[in-house]
């Protein structure tokens, strides 16, 4: 029997008073109650990454290994984000560009939240992100337009709509991150890289 697929769940932002632990929790709840895949939770704000990155090759920080190993053994990625500027946050980026293989030839969903655009421009530019890491956005994705007022009590006030989109992004994970890992087994990326 193979195992299940793991999904590592990015809480991509760390500013006092965010609202990315509300989003991710919502998101947790749902693809528990949805998918069969294994969840592993990380929240930036609880790893210390370094603000300068170490030369390639360099011994990386505890910190910064403990999540690289998290990444690496993950089939499929959800990054929940907000909109900042039109983008996605300073952190957000800095934890992805510490790791590079750990990215290769897997999935990326997208959670985003924020004002009238709802983070949908911070998803725009992942997906630029993730393409040169070779990493696969799916299509769906999720948005919360006006985050804060679409919540209530931590689920969403119409929980048909985000439940939906939640459950075809997962389907979705689900089906590329099989079809990847089972490619990865046959034959490392790393080859074709």
């Amino acid at each position: 029997m193979t195992r299940p697929l793991r999904l590592v769940v990015i809480t991509g932002s760390t500013r006092d008073g965010r609202f990315g632990p509300t989003v991710t929790s919502w998101f947790t709840g749902l693809a528990s109650s949805v998918s069969a895949m294994d969840l592993d939770v990380v929240d930036l704000a609880d790893i210390e990454l370094p603000v300068a990155h170490p030369a390639w090759g360099a011994q990386p920080s505890a910190s910064v290994a403990a999540l690289g190993a998290r990444l690496d053994v993950a089939d499929a990625f959800v990054v929940v984000t907000p909109e900042y500027n039109h983008s996605f946050p300073a952190v957000l980026k800095n934890a992805i560009d510490l790791f590079r293989e750990e990215w290769r030839a897997k999935p990326v969903g997208f959670v985003s939240y924020g004002g009238q655009g709802g983070g949908l421009r911070a998803v725009e530019q992942l997906r630029l992100v993730f393409a040169e890491l070779h990493a696969t956005s799916v299509r769906d994705s999720v948005s919360f337009h006006g985050a804060a007022s679409v919540f209530d009590g931590g689920r969403p006030v119409d929980p048909a709509i985000s439940h939906s989109a939640g459950a075809n992004m997962l389907e979705q994970l689900e089906w590329w991150g099989s079809a990847l890992r089972s490619a990865r087994e046959a034959r490392p990326y790393a080859e074709a890289a």
